[in-house]
């Protein structure tokens, strides 16, 4: 008599050795997000709120390695900084890509790293050559001109890229991720243009970071201690780097619900 029950293997979480290299432990990482599978099944397993602070993203990121369920490109993203969370000399930050195919436009999302000066992106997507991407990009022009590329042998036109700013190591921060710092249209941009303000948001990503401006990110704790002189610091932090913002392309919609569902990150190529 035969059992009916299958024995589905479980991917395992990659535990990194100190000396493990950077560059090593990013392919550890996007081979673990792949083998939990692109999610085909037109379900959301994991409902993600962009506007979240930091620390209930990680939970949730937490809860994805346990459930182990197929995801896509959001979700990808949000476990990509909780599995680099360690990595504190790896940047993290989002890009957003916005395509037109067939009448149709797609979106899609993936999480750029930089170590070393070397740009790079992990995630998950339908097509191979729209996720991983090894840190040896010179420049972030260099990373995403490689994803346009990949979009036009799918057929799909690049119309419109977002960066956001680096995202803290600290897992328990309160802070929100910056998805959107810079929106870049591709149809007001010529070429130079758009190589100019990406290199813009490098620079920028380069200097909030020498800079070191600010407190630590608030966290849970700091946030209950209202005597806390290091919460008082937080806010002003945040509105300077709201001011510090440049026009990209497209300026940035001032209402922080406007931010689009998960559900609109989809690539059906």
């Amino acid at each position: 008599m035969f059992c009916s029950s299958l024995q589905i293997p479980i991917p395992s979480v990659p535990v990194f050795q100190p000396s493990t290299p950077i560059p090593e432990r990013l392919e550890a990482v996007q081979r673990y997000i792949r083998e939990l599978q692109y999610n085909h099944t037109g379900t959301q397993f994991f409902e993600i709120k962009k506007s979240r602070p930091l620390t209930g993203l990680m939970d949730l990121a937490k809860e994805m390695t346990k459930e182990a369920l197929p995801i896509k490109c959001l979700e990808a993203v949000i476990l990509g900084i909780y599995l680099t969370n360690n990595m504190t000399t790896l940047d993290r930050f989002p890009i957003s890509f916005k395509t037109h195919f067939s009448g149709n436009y797609f979106r899609h999302i993936v999480l750029g790293v930089n170590f070393g000066g070397r740009y790079g992106a992990l995630g998950i997507s339908r097509r191979e050559e729209l996720m991983y991407k090894a840190p040896v990009f010179r420049t972030l022009s260099e990373l995403i001109f490689d994803f346009e590329e990949a979009y036009r042998r799918c057929w799909h036109t690049l119309k419109k890229v977002k960066l956001g700013h680096c995202v803290s190591h600290d897992p328990h921060s309160v802070e929100q991720i910056e998805w959107k710092h810079s929106i870049l249209d591709l149809d007001k941009l010529t070429r130079e243009d758009f190589r100019k303000e990406l290199e813009r948001h490098a620079r920028d990503m380069r200097l909030k970071i020498g800079k070191g401006t600010g407190p630590p990110s608030p966290t849970k704790d700091r946030k209950k201690d209202v005597s806390s002189p290091q919460r008082g610091q937080a806010s002003p932090h945040r509105r300077n780097s709201r001011g510090d913002r440049r026009p990209s392309g497209e300026k940035k919609p001032a209402d922080p619900k406007a931010m689009p569902d998960l559900n609109g990150y989809q690539i059906r190529v």
